[in-house]
């Protein structure tokens, strides 16, 4: 039979005790990892945060199907949203972020900092006015040396091709899709932003207009079909109207002309032309009603939006976390330590 191995017992205390022993290098370890973890740690700047919450008018049901999609979002799922005739479902408004049009579009927002000293465009903040680590600065200075791609000018007037951007232009879109996230809760089909910027003030100018600019979005997608409508029966009116007024003009001319006439070819010809110019102001007056029941459509396409929370400008910094680091690099360094004293004890032994 094979001899059974005793299994070793950890003794804790042991370890403990030649972990007291060479406290010491605890001592050399701690402050040098805290120095450098502020050091590190100093070299990020403040950045703040700031969020809102709006909910948008959707088309709900009524009866049993409004009790089944109560029912249904207790557990996650919208059905409303799966009903709607929309070709963009509430739950892909996040998804506009990735679109360049819509993110190029946020580049012209007015920002100005809580302190005054800058008043730009958020393109312009986010080019010229960022704080970054040291490092960073090196990594920039040595960029500048290369070759320089040709960027489109955004101070002159000059319209940009949101879908032709220049390798900077590209970089701040990107940066922007850092700073700016948009979600939706599945269960109520609330809309919430949140922004993030190294001026707390800047933060809530951001993200009051990217509010803006998605309402703005949604109405004039809810609303697109309508106004199409809306603009070609307004067409039909102005036709239909100015075919009226010339068959009147007609009509007028011609019985004022023939008054004193008592041939039937006359008569006949001036009820000809009043048969005509009726017919015509009847087709003005049934495009006219079409053309005002168009333009209610689109109002009531137009989605009514509530802001359940509004954003506001950030009192503290929402990080870096600076007092959490450094105690998480301390104790990480603690366990290092630790660590390396017990396996140094273990070769050690076994020599």
């Amino acid at each position: 039979m094979e001899e059974k191995k005793d299994l070793e017992v950890i003794d804790l205390r042991v370890i403990f005790k030649k972990i007291y022993e060479r406290r010491r290098l605890f001592y050399k370890v701690l402050p040098i990892v805290f120095v450098l973890s502020c050091a590190y740690i100093l070299c990020f700047p403040r950045y703040y945060q700031s969020a809102l919450s709006l909910a948008p008018e959707v088309g709900g049901s009524s009866g049993l199907g409004g009790t089944l999609g109560s029912l249904a979002s207790s557990f996650g799922f919208d059905l409303g949203s799966m009903e709607t005739t929309d070709a963009i479902n509430p739950m892909l408004y996040p998804d506009l972020m990735n679109d360049n049009g819509f993110v190029v579009g946020l580049f012209d927002i007015r920002v100005k900092s809580k302190d005054g000293e800058i008043d730009c465009s958020y393109y312009d903040y986010l080019l010229n006015h960022q704080k970054y680590p040291f490092w960073k600065y090196a990594i920039s200075w040595v960029k500048k040396l290369l070759p320089k791609d040709e960027d489109t000018n955004l101070t002159k007037g000059n319209k940009l091709n949101p879908y032709i951007l220049s390798k900077k232009q590209d970089d701040i879109c990107n940066i922007i899709r850092d700073k700016i996230a948009i979600s939706v809760d599945k269960k109520t089909a609330v809309i919430s932003i949140a922004v993030e910027a190294q001026d707390p003030l800047i933060c809530k100018t951001v993200a009051d207009s990217v509010k803006d600019r998605l309402q703005t979005f949604i109405t004039n997608y809810r609303t697109n079909k309508a106004r199409i409508d809306e603009q070609y029966y307004k067409k039909l009116v102005d036709e239909a109207k100015a075919n009226y007024e010339k068959a009147r003009r007609l009509y007028g001319s011609y019985a004022d002309s023939n008054m004193e006439m008592v041939l039937e070819s006359y008569r006949a010809k001036q009820t000809d032309l009043e048969n005509d110019m009726q017919l015509k102001y009847n087709t003005y007056t049934t495009l006219m009603s079409q053309y005002q029941m168009a333009k209610a459509k689109v109002q009531e396409r137009t989605p009514a939006f509530t802001l359940v929370q509004g954003a506001a400008v950030p009192i503290k910094p929402a990080g870096p976390k600076r007092m959490i680091f450094v105690v998480g690099m301390c104790f990480f360094a603690v366990i290092c330590t630790s660590l390396w004293t017990v396996k140094k004890d273990v070769f050690q032994k076994q020599e």
